[in-house]
């Protein structure tokens, strides 16, 4: 497979890799949208939102309580954060595996207006 997700999942690819255990991987965006941007993959390639079946369901659960944990090791649980799902080009997704983006550490609020980010 030739997905550049996957191969940071299977550490063939470097990463600022944050956080990782069996089903997901946590690693630094290479292209901020925010001064803190994390993304969250799960190890099993699934390629978007809409391609998630029934038996992900218990994954996708996982995801954000894996999300919660990011926010709070980076003492940002408190503070604030987004989470965000782009799905398909139209939504503004450029790698075609899943991911959630969670971007936090804004000054202002007027900083939070991110374009392709809602």
């Amino acid at each position: 497979m030739d997905c550049l997700f996957c191969k940071i999942a299977q550490e063939t690819v470097p990463a600022s890799i944050i956080y990782k255990d069996d089903e997901f991987v946590v690693f630094k965006d290479i292209n901020p949208k925010a001064p803190i941007h994390i993304l969250i993959i799960p190890r099993k390639h699934i390629v978007s939102i809409n391609h998630l079946e029934a038996e992900d369901e218990s994954l996708i659960g996982k995801m954000f309580l894996t999300a919660k944990k990011i926010a709070k090791k980076l003492e940002i649980d408190e503070k604030g954060y987004k989470l965000v799902f782009n799905v398909g080009r139209g939504g503004g997704q450029i790698i075609d595996h899943l991911h959630l983006h969670l971007l936090a550490g804004w000054k202002n609020s007027t900083e939070r207006n991110v374009p392709g980010m809602p």
